[in-house]
């Protein structure tokens, strides 16, 4: 028993190695017979590899993910520059690191910090800058950052709201006070007056014509955002506004409850009020 799985071993090791394979990645565990059998081969091998991870090693490397040996061809090897391992600080974690991959056009990004609260910040932060990076690719329209955005569109929901009879112009007042919140909060975190700011620009706006003013966060002594190059993507602020708009609609429909009754007891009721 022991010879023949001592051939079996042997015989996969052999076709690894006939393939033109220097390296070889597995997602499942095997035994320390067989690494030993593979590192005499000089094959160095690495085990225990996630699936998803595995998938991106084959698209990075050009290599595809065969599970048998017996369908191993140079043809479906992968390549890459170097596979090193990199060992971090004093707690002992590693990380295998392939660089020069074939078709690799994607960036690892390693982020360590002195605790957990940190890293998940870092991580928080990049994740928003992708997301604007995406946003850009899906539309690359922007407007104007520092609450100037909403500050025209409040201004200009307000002059629509004249325009409108009846009972429906303080609902469409509301929205536009609802747009302002934004930036009285820039204005209030950062420090300043919310409401003197706000209406100081509100009004600056209405009597220079200019969308671009916003608040004044980094207190530069300019209230015009493409001074300051605050942008933000237009996809974003749409998304924002929309989705603010609808919790607000979900929240103010009547809750309208089924209440069922027994027929029987119906019935008793109707009889006890002839009665």
């Amino acid at each position: 028993m022991y010879q023949q799985e001592q051939d079996y071993f042997t015989q996969m090791v052999k076709q690894c190695k006939d393939s033109g394979a220097n390296l070889v990645i597995c997602q499942w565990g095997f035994d320390d017979e067989a690494n030993h059998l593979l590192l005499q081969n000089q094959l160095p091998a690495v085990r225990w590899v996630g699936g998803v991870e595995l998938e991106l090693i084959a698209i990075a490397t050009g290599g595809r993910i065969v599970p048998r040996f017996s369908e191993l061809t140079p043809e479906k090897l992968g390549s890459a520059g170097r596979v090193r391992e990199v060992t971090f600080g004093t707690t002992k974690e590693r990380m295998l690191v392939i660089e020069d991959c074939k078709c690799s056009n994607a960036v690892t990004v390693l982020i360590r910090g002195g605790n957990k609260m940190i890293v998940e910040e870092a991580k928080r932060s990049l994740h928003d800058a992708m997301c604007v990076v995406r946003n850009l690719i899906r539309d690359n329209r922007v407007v104007y950052g520092g609450g100037s955005a909403e500050i025209a569109c409040s201004l200009a929901v307000s002059a629509f709201a004249d325009t409108v009879p009846g009972i429906e112009q303080y609902a469409i007042r509301a929205f536009a006070d609802a747009l302002d919140d934004i930036p009285m909060a820039l204005a209030e975190n950062s420090g300043l007056q919310p409401i003197t700011q706000v209406t100081a620009i509100k009004a600056r706006q209405l009597a220079e014509g200019n969308p671009r003013l916003g608040v004044d966060c980094n207190q530069t002594g300019s209230n015009d955002m493409r001074d300051q190059l605050v942008f933000e993507t237009l996809i974003g602020k749409q998304q924002q506004i929309q989705l603010a708009t609808q919790v607000v609609k979900m929240v103010s429909r009547p809750l309208r409850l089924p209440l069922p009754v027994c027929c029987a007891h119906r019935r008793a009721a109707a009889l006890s009020c002839v009665a």
